[in-house]
């Protein structure tokens, strides 16, 4: 039975505020004592005391873990992945550019349809066009072109006119000449035929004196002639009257053939008369611009009239 004045070891580990029923200093100096409290475990267990910034800042001491690690703070991983999201989709709404973000531009050219696109989008439409609206337009294109032909032909009537027109000087000139003869007349000839007697080669030699007279419409002098002037010209010398006309010289003589045909004799052919001139020639006044001259007979079409038989 333990006497009253000592302390049972039961009794002391019986519920106390160790902070009050003991101290630091009457736990060490009690000899064979081996109660400590828990103010007297931390004070030991405490670093060493430095500046009161450092204490501050000091981690919290290790004696509450009572010697165990330190557990891993839970839902830790899943606060760095949604950190790693958010930023990801922060550098990503970054890089797009300014207009993604603006919704009023979606409107904008840049955004809707082209009218390339529309057009083709569209279906198939007619439109009814006037016949008046149709025929203007088609004059108004039109293009007209003047062919190598007609180029060709423009200019030899241009040439043509030119070379009429010389012809037409020269007659002026020529009909002022035959105005001016004072020679005997078809009349004069036929009153008097210097030639009495009759022959086809006289009648050619005395045609041939007239070569190189100038043609003149209506002429029937040797200032000018025309071609059936000239014929009765030559005839009227011999006493033989014929009348100014191709048609009339031609009704008074004889066809033949040309086969028989011999200087002298007259090639009629439409509209125009002359002398055979033998050998498929003929002498005649041709026409305006030209002179009396032999020349090859250039158609076919024509006949052989003889006088005086």
């Amino acid at each position: 039975m333990a006497h009253s004045g000592t302390p049972d070891p039961a009794q002391d580990r019986t519920p106390q505020d160790p902070e009050t029923t003991a101290s630091p200093t009457s736990a060490t100096s009690a000899p064979g004592s081996h109660l400590v409290s828990r103010r007297s475990l931390r004070t030991a267990k405490a670093p060493v005391a430095a500046a009161p910034k450092a204490v501050a800042k000091a981690p919290a001491p290790a004696a509450k873990d009572s010697g165990k690690p330190a557990a891993k703070r839970k839902g830790g991983w899943i606060l760095n992945v949604g950190v790693m999201t958010v930023a990801t989709g922060i550098i990503a709404t970054m890089s797009l550019p300014a207009f993604a973000f603006n919704p009023n531009g979606a409107d904008s050219a840049s955004f809707g349809p082209s009218a390339a696109d529309s057009m083709k989008k569209a279906q198939a439409q007619s439109v009814a066009v006037g016949q008046g609206v149709t025929a203007s337009t088609v004059s108004r294109d039109a293009a007209i072109a003047t062919s190598q032909q007609q180029l060709d032909s423009q200019k030899a009537a241009a040439a043509a006119t030119a070379a009429a027109e010389a012809a037409r000087q020269r007659a002026a000139v020529s009909l002022a000449n035959y105005a001016s003869y004072s020679g005997p007349s078809v009349s004069d000839f036929l009153a008097n035929p210097p030639y009495p007697s009759f022959s086809l080669a006289q009648v050619f030699s005395v045609a041939k004196q007239y070569i190189g007279t100038p043609y003149v419409y209506g002429g029937a002098s040797p200032n000018g002639f025309d071609c059936s002037g000239y014929v009765m010209y030559v005839y009227a010398q011999f006493g033989i009257s014929l009348p100014h006309s191709v048609s009339g010289e031609a009704a008074r003589g004889t066809k033949i053939s040309i086969n028989d045909a011999q200087p002298g004799d007259l090639i009629v052919m439409p509209g125009h008369i002359g002398f055979y001139a033998g050998n498929g020639n003929i002498m005649d006044a041709p026409d305006s611009g030209r002179s009396i001259s032999i020349r090859p007979i250039w158609t076919s079409d024509y006949y052989v009239v003889r006088l005086g038989i």
